[in-house]
């Protein structure tokens, strides 16, 4: 699933529909009927860890959404023409991750569902998106194959939801899953891209004695942290991923805080200027200083596995007497 950077970069682009009415609505959404948001207003968008939340209200409670651009109109009918300096979308944001799953890391706490295919009762309206695999927001256009299928054919992803708005833009919600929340679930303390993020809750989750791998995927001490981060930071801080975080000097727990928020912080920055971002040990062969990576799925017992690469000579084992677990082929 989209990792913290990627869900950022989502709410940066629905941000500009604050303060508009839904006019037309798509999709092909089984538990949501996209019709129940026609003639809604979108009132506010918030964003934490791999979550985007965003309220609509059948009042319009703010005539204008302050100081959010609004995208151009579109033209009359279904057809769009697209000027490169007014066309938003994704791009190369889409990773195309193999070990990737629409599964959340384990402690992804969830909103309280209300169910339903029409929004929460109350004067706030939350819906929860939930990204998958090669889940994203386009805006203004569709997401078009870009290969076939298995089967050979050239077919157009189909998007879950569609949002045309009164301003003439439209958002597209693809591979993700919706529910309407009461309010959403935002701790900033344990989000690796908020101002607000704790640094001294970090340390202590990751002190365990448990394999810090395992502590960094866990979305209530690392809120938007995902296998690419995971991967880099610990590479970057000399780490091997199942070195037990109660046997790490704090100087080394401290490094690893500092390579998380970095790379993601970076990761974001590269999102918003249209770079793509630089691994230097995910899904590589060879770690830059010419060393041979392995690769291997680690997880905790009985839950949900991530392969992981390292590099046994630039984050050495720590206890290293303890047997490492069969290579995959």
């Amino acid at each position: 699933m989209p990792e913290g950077p990627s869900v950022r970069k989502f709410h940066h682009l629905t941000s500009p529909f604050v303060g508009q009415q839904v006019v037309k609505t798509g999709g092909s959404s089984k538990k949501l009927n996209p019709a129940s948001f026609q003639s809604l207003w979108l009132q506010d968008t918030q964003v934490h860890g791999k979550k985007l939340f965003l309220r609509f209200d059948p009042d319009e409670e703010t005539k204008s959404p302050g100081n959010n651009p609004l995208p151009e109109p579109l033209g009359k009918g279904e057809k769009k023409k697209e000027a490169g300096d007014q066309k938003q979308t994704l791009g190369s944001d889409s990773q195309k991750i193999s070990d990737q799953s629409s599964q959340s890391d384990s402690g992804d706490n969830g909103s309280v569902c209300l169910g339903g295919d029409s929004p929460a009762g109350g004067a706030e309206r939350w819906l929860q998106v939930s990204f998958g695999l090669f889940g994203s927001i386009w805006v203004n256009e569709f997401s078009r194959a870009k290969k076939a299928n298995k089967r050979g054919d050239w077919r157009d992803p189909i998007p879950r939801l569609v949002l045309h708005f009164g301003g003439g833009g439209f958002l597209a919600f693809y591979n993700c899953q919706m529910s309407w929340s009461s309010s959403p679930v935002v701790q900033p303390t344990s989000d690796i891209l908020s101002e607000k993020f704790h640094r001294g809750q970090a340390l202590e989750a990751l002190g365990r004695e448990q394999p810090v791998c395992y502590t960094l995927l866990d979305q209530r001490c690392f809120s938007g942290l995902g296998n690419i981060i995971k991967n880099e930071a610990l590479y970057r801080a000399g780490i091997h991923p199942l070195s037990l975080g109660s046997l790490l000097s704090p100087r080394q727990l401290e490094m690893l805080v500092d390579h998380v928020v970095e790379f993601s912080t970076d990761w974001l920055q590269d999102k918003f200027q249209g770079r793509q971002n630089h691994t230097q040990i995910y899904q590589k062969e060879q770690c830059p200083a010419g060393h041979q990576v392995r690769k291997e799925a680690f997880g905790p017992p009985g839950g949900f596995q991530r392969l992981t690469w390292w590099c046994p000579q630039c984050q050495p084992r720590l206890p290293p007497d303890e047997p490492e677990q069969v290579q995959l082929p």
